[in-house]
Formats: C-alpha cells, sequence, structure tokens
C-alpha cells in the first residue's frame, strides 16, 4: 500500500511542479506583453526597411526583374505583415496587463503569440541575404502590344494594312515603305501591324520604334535597348551598342517597325548590322515616299484619303447620337465632306462639334466656321494646321512657292502637269536654269517631291495632279501669313461681278477661273500682281481696254475658253508677261497691241483660236507654242511663220482642218519645222507614212539632237486623232501611232526604239507585233493595237532569248479579226513582268489569253478585261496551265467579262489564292456556271456584278460559299 501511496505523492508532486511552471510561464507571458508587443514592432520596421530596399534595387533598372527567390521571398514579407498586422489589432483590443482571470489568459497568450511571431520576423530578415544576387535580366516578350485601334472599318486603312500583310510574307521582300501624308492613318497601320496574331507569329520578335523628326542615333538605340532589356555601360561609343544590339538579335527572325520617319536611318549605325539577319524584315512609315526609296524599300504602300462612307462612319462613331436629328445630320454630312478624308482632322473635327450636341444653329456655325478656316481660327483645326505645317516647313523657299500656287486651283480640281509646269517658269521659280526643256525637267523633280510628301496628288493617270481640299486650305493660310504671296482665289463661287478692291488690291496673284463674270473693272490696279487666272468664264467677251495698264509685272496670264474677241493695248504694258493661254477662246480674232512688246514671252497657247501666226509675225524669244494648223491661215504662202519662232524648243500642232487644205499646206510645213534648229519637243500629225519618213531622214534638228521628245502620228485629219497618249495619261513622253500604214521599215524601229507608247491602227503587212523587232520595244509602256487583221498573235516566242515588253504597262487589243492567241511559243523570263491592264475586246477567232508559262510572268495584273471574244471557253486554260501555283495572278484587282458566249469558267478550280481581286463584272456570259472561289480565297472580293437571273443559275460546291458571295452582288 505504501509504494502505491508512495507514488501517487511523487506523480502529485510533479504534475504540480509543472502546473506552477506553466502558470508561471502563462504569467510572465502576461508580464511581457508590451515588451514583446514592441520587439515585434522592431523586428516587422527592420524587415520591412530590408524589403523596401530590395524593391528599390529591383526597380531601379526596368530591364530587370527579381530572382525568383527573392520573389518569393517579398510575397513571404507581405503575408508575415498581414499576420503581425492582426496581432497588433488584437493587442489594441485587449490593453494593458490585468488580474482579471479572462484578461490576463488572454494576453498571456497574445504575448507568447507576439514572441513567437518575433522569431520568425527576425528568421525571414536573415533569410533577406541573397548570396546569388537579388536581380536577373527581364525575359524579351516576343511582342509588346500597344493597344492598336481598329482599321477594319476603314478600306482605305485596311487595303494598306493588308497589302502591308502581303509583302510580309513574301521571302524575298526585306524593307516595305508606307507613306502618305500627315494625319492620314499611317501611325494607326504600324500598331495594327504590331499587335497582330498573325504577324507575331511570322516573328521572334516584333521591335517597335517610334522615331522623331530630329532621331539621333543614340536616342534611337536607346529605344531599342529598352525594349531589349539590354545593359549597356554609359560609356559605350554608337559603335559599341549598335555591336551589341547586333550580338542580342543574331539568329532572331525580327520585324523592325519605324514610324514617322522624317529622315534616311543608317540602320546599320543603329543596329551594328549592313544587311538584315535572314529573314527579318523592315517596315517604316513616312509622310515622303522619297524617303522610303532612300532606305532602300522593296516595296511602297499609299495610304490613301478614307473613302467618304468610312469618313461618315468615323466621324458619327466619335459624335454619337447628336446626328439622329435630320437637319444636323444634313450638316454633319457637309462638315465631313470639308476634312478631305483625312482621320486626324476627322477627329479632332468631331471632337469640337459633339459639344454642340443637338442644337443645329451651332452646328450650322461650325460648318460656316469650318469651310473659312482658312482665313480664322477653328477649335480642333489649329492643332491639325501645326501638324500639317511640318511638311511644309520642309520644303525650300522655290517647293514652297510651287506648292502655294498649286492653291490657285479649285479644291480637288485637276491640273494638267506640263501647264502647271510651265506657270511655275513663268513665275521665276525656276530662273536658275535657262533652257526651256531642262526647266521642265526640274520642274518635275519639284513635282515629284511634293508628291512624294503627299502635299500634291497624282490622278489616276500621269497628266494630272490635284491638291486635297484640306492642304489647299491649309496653303491658304500659309499664304495669308507672306507679304509676297497674296492671294485673292474665288474659283467656281459663280461670281457675275469682280470682286471689291480692298480683296485684290494688294494680291500678287488672282485665280478666278470657272465663273460667270461677264464683265471687267476699267483698270486693275495691281502693279504687284504676277498671276492672273480667268480661264473658263465663259461669259467674258470684252477686256476694257485700260485693264492691263498697271500690270508691268504680270507673268502669267491665262484667259482660255472665255469668249473675247480681242485682246486691248493696255497688255503691250505687262513686259515681264512669260506665260500667255488663250487656246479655246473660238472668238478670239486679234490682238489691238503689239505682241512684239511681249519680249519676255517664253510660252504662248492659241489653239482653237482665230488667229493667224501672219498677225504675230516674228516672236524670236519664244520657247514654247501651242497652235492649231488653223492658225496658218488660209493663205499658201505661210513660209517664214513658223520658222521665225527662232528661239522655239517645244512645239505643238494640232490639226483639225480639212484633208484636201492639208494636203497642200504639209509640205511647207513640215520644211518650216524641219528648220526650227532648238526644237526638242514636237507634237504633229504626218498624212502619210512616207512625210514621217521624209522629216526623220531631212530635218537637221532630228539628225542632231538625239533626245527629242516627240508625238507623231501619221493620219489624215478627218480619221482617228493620236490619242493613244491621252487615254493613258503618259505626258511629255514620246509616242509613235502608225495608221492605215502598211508593212516594217527602218524609220519605223528608229522611231519605235524611243517610242514609250505605239499604236497600231489598220495597218497591214504584219502578221504579229514581234515583226517590229522585240529589241525594239524596251521602252513600250503602252500598246494599242486595233484593225490589223492580217495579225495572228502579238508575239512568237521562238527563238528569243531575252525578256520581251518588260517595261509594258497596258496593252489594249481591239478588233482583231483574224487573232488567235497573244503568245506563241516560250515565254521568256521578265517578259510582260510589268503588265498592269489587258484589255481584249471584238477578237473573234482568240482561244487562248494566257499560254503556257505566261501567266507566271503577270505578277503586276490588276486589271483584265475580255469582251466580245465569241470563241473564248476559258480565262485561264487548263490545258495551257497545269500545276498553276495557288498565288498567280497576285495583284489583279478587276476582272470585266462581257458578252463571251462560249465561256465556261474562269480557272476550272478553285486552287488560286485570289489575293487582291476585288471586283468582278460578268455580262452576257450565260455557259459560266461556276465561280473560281471558296470561303477562304478572294479574300478582299467587294463586288460582283452580273444579272439576277445568271447568278441565280450558277452551281455551287457549298452553299455556305454561295451565302458568303451573295451579299456582295450588283444586279443589273
Amino acid at each position: 500500500m505504501e509504494p502505491i501511496v508512495g507514488g501517487l505523492a511523487v506523480k502529485t508532486y510533479e504534475d504540480g511542479t509543472r502546473f506552477a511552471g506553466y502558470v508561471k510561464r502563462k504569467y510572465d507571458y502576461a508580464n511581457d506583453l508590451e515588451e514583446n508587443y514592441h520587439k515585434l514592432k522592431w523586428e516587422l520596421g527592420k524587415l520591412k526597411a530590408r524589403r523596401d530596399d530590395i524593391q528599390a534595387k529591383v526597380n531601379i533598372d526596368k530591364r530587370m526583374q527579381a530572382t525568383r527567390e527573392c520573389y518569393v521571398w517579398i510575397l513571404r514579407v507581405e503575408k508575415i505583415e498581414k499576420q503581425v498586422r492582426k496581432l497588433e489589432e488584437k493587442y489594441n483590443r485587449i490593453g494593458k496587463p490585468s488580474w482579471k482571470l479572462n484578461p490576463w489568459s488572454s494576453q498571456s497568450k497574445l504575448s507568447e503569440g507576439m514572441a513567437k511571431k518575433s522569431e520568425e520576423v527576425h528568421s525571414l530578415w536573415m533569410d533577406g541575404i541573397f548570396e546569388r544576387g537579388m536581380v536577373v535580366a527581364k525575359s524579351v516578350k516576343p511582342v509588346e502590344k500597344i493597344g492598336a485601334p481598329n482599321i477594319e472599318d476603314k478600306k482605305s486603312l485596311q487595303g494598306a494594312f493588308q497589302s502591308t500583310l502581303k509583302y510580309l510574307k513574301r521571302d524575298k521582300i526585306k524593307r516595305i515603305g508606307i507613306w502618305g501624308a500627315l494625319g492620314i492613318g499611317k501611325t494607326a497601320i504600324m500598331h495594327n501591324l504590331n499587335d497582330n496574331e498573325e504577324i507575331a507569329k511570322m516573328f521572334d520578335i516584333i521591335i517597335w520604334v517610334p522615331v522623331s523628326n530630329n532621331p539621333s542615333i543614340q536616342k534611337l538605340q536607346e529605344v531599342i535597348k529598352r525594349r531589349l532589356n539590354l545593359s549597356v555601360e554609359s560609356t559605350s561609343t554608337i559603335e559599341e551598342t549598335a555591336q551589341r544590339i547586333s550580338e542580342e538579335l543574331e539568329g532572331k527572325k525580327c520585324l523592325i517597325l519605324l514610324d514617322e520617319v522624317g529622315q534616311k536611318i543608317d540602320l546599320h549605325g543603329v543596329m551594328g548590322f549592313r544587311t538584315l539577319q535572314k529573314d527579318s524584315k523592315v517596315v517604316l512609315a513616312s509622310r515622303s515616299r522619297g524617303i522610303c526609296y532612300d532606305m532602300d524599300a522593296d516595296e511602297l504602300v499609299k495610304v490613301e484619303n478614307l473613302f467618304y462612307d468610312d469618313a461618315w462612319n468615323m466621324f458619327q462613331e466619335i459624335v454619337g447620337d447628336a446626328i439622329s436629328s435630320p437637319s444636323i445630320k444634313r450638316i454633319a454630312e457637309l462638315v465631313v465632306n470639308e476634312c478631305g478624308g483625312l482621320p486626324l482632322l476627322i477627329d479632332r473635327v468631331a471632337r469640337t462639334f459633339k459639344k454642340n450636341e443637338k442644337n443645329d444653329v451651332l452646328w450650322d456655325r461650325g460648318l460656316r466656321r469650318l469651310q473659312r478656316w482658312d482665313s480664322i481660327k477653328v477649335e480642333g483645326i489649329e492643332e491639325v494646321l501645326e501638324f500639317l505645317k511640318l511638311c511644309y516647313h520642309d520644303l525650300d523657299e522655290i517647293k514652297k512657292g510651287c506648292f502655294l500656287y498649286s492653291a490657285l486651283y479649285p479644291e480637288e480640281c485637276e491640273i494638267c502637269v506640263d501647264y502647271l509646269l510651265e506657270c511655275w517658269r513663268a513665275e521665276g521659280f525656276m530662273d536658275y536654269i535657262n533652257e526651256f526643256k531642262d526647266a521642265r525637267g526640274e520642274g518635275h523633280v519639284i513635282l515629284k517631291e511634293l508628291i512624294d510628301l503627299s502635299l500634291l496628288e497624282r490622278t489616276k493617270g500621269r497628266k494630272f495632279v490635284k491638291m486635297n481640299k484640306v492642304l489647299r486650305k491649309m496653303a491658304l493660310k500659309m499664304s495669308s501669313q507672306r507679304n509676297d504671296f497674296k492671294l485673292l482665289v474665288k474659283p467656281r463661287e459663280g461670281l457675275n461681278d469682280f470682286p471689291n478692291r480692298e480683296e485684290w488690291e494688294q494680291a500678287t496673284r488672282i485665280s478666278l477661273m470657272d465663273n460667270q463674270l461677264q464683265t471687267l473693272p476699267d483698270t486693275l490696279d495691281c502693279c504687284n500682281l504676277l498671276t492672273l487666272l480667268l480661264q473658263r468664264n465663259m461669259f467674258l467677251m470684252t477686256i476694257p481696254e485700260s485693264f492691263f495698264a498697271s500690270m508691268q509685272s504680270l507673268q502669267v496670264l491665262d484667259l482660255h475658253a472665255t469668249a473675247i474677241e480681242s485682246l486691248p493695248s493696255s497688255l503691250s504694258n505687262s513686259i515681264h508677261l512669260r506665260g500667255l493661254y488663250l487656246n479655246s477662246c473660238i472668238h478670239l480674232r486679234e490682238f489691238q497691241f503689239n505682241i512684239k512688246s511681249l519680249v519676255k514671252l517664253e510660252a504662248l497657247d492659241i489653239r482653237g483660236t482665230q488667229i493667224s501666226l501672219l498677225q504675230i509675225e516674228s516672236l524670236e524669244w519664244v520657247r514654247c507654242l501651242q497652235m492649231s494648223l488653223s492658225n496658218l491661215g488660209m493663205d499658201n504662202h505661210i513660209e517664214g511663220t513658223i520658222s521665225s519662232f527662232s528661239s522655239l524648243e517645244e512645239l505643238s500642232i494640232e490639226v483639225c482642218s480639212s484633208k484636201l487644205w492639208w494636203d497642200k499646206i504639209v509640205d511647207t510645213v513640215k520644211k518650216e519645222v524641219a528648220a526650227l534648229e532648238k526644237l526638242t519637243s514636237l507634237r504633229f500629225c504626218f498624212p502619210e507614212v512616207n512625210c514621217l519618213e521624209l522629216f526623220v531622214t531631212t530635218s537637221p534638228v532630228w539628225k542632231k539632237n538625239s533626245c527629242m521628245t516627240f508625238q507623231f502620228a501619221n493620219d489624215h485629219p478627218d480619221s482617228t486623232p493620236p490619242r493613244i497618249l491621252e487615254s493613258f495619261n503618259y505626258m511629255s513622253k514620246n509616242s509613235l501611232k502608225l495608221e492605215n500604214g502598211s508593212g516594217v521599215n527602218s524609220i519605223m524601229l528608229e522611231l519605235l526604239m524611243k517610242a514609250y507608247a505605239f499604236g497600231l491602227i489598220n495597218h497591214m503587212g504584219f502578221s504579229r507585233l514581234s515583226d517590229f523587232g522585240v529589241e525594239n520595244m524596251n521602252r513600250m509602256l503602252v500598246c494599242l493595237i486595233e484593225r490589223c487583221n492580217e495579225m495572228e498573235t502579238i508575239i512568237n516566242g521562238e527563238g528569243i532569248t531575252q525578256g520581251v515588253l518588260k517595261c509594258l504597262e497596258h496593252l489594249c487589243i481591239n478588233n482583231e479579226l483574224n487573232l488567235k492567241s497573244i503568245w506563241q511559243g516560250p515565254v521568256y523570263a521578265g517578259s510582260l513582268a510589268q503588265l498592269k491592264n489587258l484589255t481584249l475586246s471584238r477578237c473573234p477567232k482568240l482561244k487562248k489569253i494566257f499560254s503556257n508559262g505566261m501567266i507566271q510572268q503577270l505578277h503586276q495584273l490588276q486589271h483584265l478585261r475580255v469582251a466580245e471574244c465569241g470563241q473564248i471557253e476559258e480565262i485561264i486554260m487548263e490545258s495551257e496551265n497545269n500545276g498553276l501555283e495557288a498565288n498567280a495572278l497576285p495583284s489583279l484587282k478587276t476582272l470585266v467579262l462581257l458578252n463571251l458566249p462560249e465561256l465556261e469558267s474562269i480557272w476550272i478550280i478553285d486552287s488560286l489564292e485570289w489575293p487582291s481581286l476585288q471586283r468582278i463584272k460578268v455580262s452576257s456570259c450565260d455557259k459560266l456556271k461556276r465561280l473560281p472561289f471558296n470561303n477562304a480565297n478572294a479574300t478582299k472580293l467587294r463586288f460582283i456584278e452580273g444579272h439576277e437571273s445568271w447568278w441565280g443559275e450558277l452551281v455551287w460546291e457549298d452553299d455556305a460559299i454561295k451565302q458568303r458571295l451573295q451579299s456582295l452582288c450588283i444586279f443589273n
């Protein structure tokens, strides 16, 4: 019993001792609560300080990031910080120690927790020492998204984007230039190139580089270093940095996007490589086409102004439902029209008009102010104006003058290039060049630069240019700020009366063309006036006698297509006049002044007037004369009339007289022309080939001047006019048209070798164009063949060992009764490589269009028209084109098929991609039952024109294809 009792006593003592110890510890913890609290705060403070130091070191270099070990440690700090915060909150609730039981127990527990947490915090603080470092270089993202705007609903921008994408997919194309006016949307396209998922899959890395107006190599390198997370010593030279960038990109397939390029960039100096790495590419965007060429762009993409529908949609999207009101919508449509299709201007104007809400009075006021923003300040416009001024201020003074001069013509008006260059010359912009031909060439250089900067635009052809209405208003605003370029410009404003004196008194140039002026002031006191444009005032019949009395400085006077009958004597005072345009003044029969007083006159145009050269007599200083044959008068004694213009460099004689009289004087005219020793350009129509041959063989000027430009035709006045150049707008290019002739001779070949345009009409004695010698056609850009009924093919490739018609852009074949093919035999590489337009019409025996090997050369073909060729069964013959690749005809945009009764297919299957096809028109092709399209090809197709009955009879492999194409149909 005693051992048991003893054991119990021992156990009770031990339990009591443990309990006493437990109570003491609890008591001690409760007693130490405040101390443990402050210790925890101290340890946490140290930990947070270390964490902040580490984060500062991590963030000091944006190219670096925390190691994984460091990153996890920072997360642990954040977690323990939250835990300490909870303990602190509990401490504040419980307060200081007390002898009451429950508070004592809680305080003891809290104190113990704080003591243990202090140890954890201290341990974590010790872990914050990273022996292997706390940062590593960030990994480079393949693409850094910019947030590109949606351009899918803007056809011009989306079209430029798709063209660029097409070029990016071609292996041989390394550099692509996107160009267009400021504010046109180039940056939006570049953003979309950067963010596009399909493009991202094509490259290892995409590098976006916004280029400033005056970029230094160092600045460009900084942008690229940040993109690549490169650490380069600040003391490194440009060459060392370029080498480092080159090493980083070595072996990588990269796309470099250079936006807003304002001058040539040396990519070797910036990035250290002379040639692009394998499969790498550069896309640059610039307002200047010339810069794209300077940067060695392989292909150019021009960004056109927004189509009106796209501009309207953009405006409507910004303005919102304010234009739901019919009265405001009408005004809004005029507002959009004023913006000229420039996205930047549409955006700013839309945001300004949005403030007008649904107040039609404010909308109308805003429209009227917008229409006059060239003379007043308009909210939203000034920013755009400053933006557009960048292009203007980059020009030298001569080009500035040429640009401002072009604003004299109505907005979007087509301006004849040759005429504009003559006016520039007359105004003195090119006085530093003596020869007229050289000055015209210099004018083309200036014109090209203005076009390359999108300050002027080419029309569809090459003969005319025009100025965007927004840029024209900018030009008018710029001119108003110059004392030497004060303009009075009111063309096409329906004026019946001449403007008030205060409007024209200070003007240096006046443009009142295309109005209904009937009278002019008795005198125009404008001693500083240099240009006066009154053309196409069709009701203007008389000019007051003293009208020109004070215009001693006048240099350009254009009165063409007015109803004037004479020119007053006061014009003798305009002794500095250099350009006088009277063409199509059909009632003009006399000069009441001595034209010999115009001693500086260089360009004179009297076509379609009743003025006789016998009245004018000798004007030995005139350089450019445009006349009609009728200006020679009905007198047979015309010797010395033309030849007396001894300084003449350019002569154009329009034939508009009867054949009988023409036959009488042609020999004399030919001799007169042949005597002009300084002639550099001649446009003339010879009645027969032998007359043309005689001129070429006997004319001293022709023999002396191998660079003479010509537009020659042989036909009679009542036959087809020599219109081939006008048809395709190849102005100032040599052209030769042979009509009603026969055979081939050496003179024809001599002229053909120099010709850019060639017309054969009703010419016999040959069976193919290649009979004229393919080596004589290397310059040919345009070819028209019509009614040559012995012709069976265009080119016979047998024995040919070089590309044929390598520069030809337009080929038009009409009314060839025996033509069976375009090409026979082998097709040598490079043949027809630049052909853009092919027209085949009324060739009843033609069966084969694209012979074997021909279609592979037509990478540039954009427009194909086939009409009234009764035996055509296939546009692309299967038997001639086995194994045709999917990318055949990659540039074809329009396909027109008219009255082809036997046509059964365009291409037998749907294997072709048709990547550029936008429009197809089909009429009277009843056997054509299938179209070569599926759900994946012809993605740019927008219009299918044809009869609804024809569409209803088409056969489809899949209804989904029909549904896709149905929405594109325009039924007639």
